[in-house]
């Protein structure tokens, strides 16, 4: 048999964790989480971490597994991923990615092109705009150097449009000029199965699932991190609101809210970015038999060609 990666993806909220270990149980196989913010091992209710149970049913990799002080990107986490599925296949057939991180998907089937290293002189210089001028003055020079990644880029994030930047005016390039190089090459087949559910019902999901997440205490995790809310690991949502009403310019109340409708808009983002991919198949969360059904002949073609 090939070996075949099954990357499980879809909007935050949509229930992957859940189906993710049904296939995993089917296919007598492992997990590799895709996921920026599951990997830091300070977080646990904000980034909704699998349960000690659902992590006891199926071996799980990177799950809490790196600090929020670590640097990390999505390059590094291609180069590791791969490093790890190459020791998975040698005892599975298949193996299951699972998440919603949209640069991380990419960079295990399709790759992170080299980015030049950054200017530490260019960087403390946009950090003092930033705090000079204001965020609104470097998403102005964004959009000007580079209009193509001004659309998908988060413009709440600084950090994301200072490295825009940063590239851009060290280059003499768009940052979005290389992120276009051809897809890499693999060694495995890979198979894209998308989750997705009524708009309706997955905003009601989203709701539900941040206030379970108040009940269970993210609170109180926000507040253990909040000294280091400057590291970007924190920029986040449902840290950062949290943080903003620690430091006193919205309410409690207003935090929440917000939380409820980032994560909304964060999940039609998520959508845009995948349903851009036309090898990816839909399903809805309770087709897990259907999914499985897909899979397996999807392998058996794969094999018989």
């Amino acid at each position: 048999m090939q070996k075949t990666l099954v990357v499980l993806t879809g909007p935050t909220g949509i229930g992957k964790t859940s189906v993710g270990i049904e296939i995993a149980r089917h296919y007598t196989t492992e997990i590799v989480s895709c996921d920026s913010r599951q990997i830091y091992n300070e977080l646990n209710i904000g980034t909704a971490v699998p349960t000690p149970q659902e992590l006891a049913a199926i071996p799980h990799h990177f799950i809490q597994s790196h600090s929020i002080e670590e640097n990390y990107n999505a390059s590094r986490y291609e180069n590791e991923a791969l490093k790890l599925l190459e020791a998975l296949f040698k005892k599975h057939d298949l193996v299951l990615m699972v998440g919603g991180s949209m640069l991380y998907v990419d960079a295990v089937c399709k790759g992170i092109d080299e980015m030049p290293d950054a200017d530490p002189e260019i960087r403390a210089t946009l950090k003092q705009r930033l705090e000079t001028e204001g965020l609104e003055s470097l998403r102005l020079q964004l959009k000007k150097l580079d209009p193509e990644y001004y659309e998908t880029v988060d413009l709440k994030n600084p950090n994301r449009i200072i490295h825009a930047l940063e590239i851009s005016l060290m280059t003499g390039k768009p940052y979005s000029s290389f992120r276009t190089n051809p897809a890499k090459t693999r060694s495995f087949n890979i198979i894209k199965i998308g989750l997705n559910c009524d708009r309706e019902l997955l905003h009601q999901r989203i709701n539900q699932r941040v206030d379970q997440m108040i009940d269970a205490g993210l609170v109180e995790e926000a507040r253990s991190v909040y000294p280091k809310k400057h590291l970007n690991a924190l920029n986040t949502v449902g840290y950062r609101e949290l943080f903003d009403w620690f430091d006193g310019t919205i309410t409690r109340d207003k935090a929440i809210e917000l939380i409820k409708r980032n994560s909304r808009r964060y999940a039609r983002k998520q959508l845009t970015w995948f349903r851009r991919d036309e090898s990816v198949q839909w399903f809805e969360p309770t087709q897990t038999q259907e999914i499985i059904s897909y899979i397996s002949q999807t392998i058996q073609q794969n094999d018989t060609q």
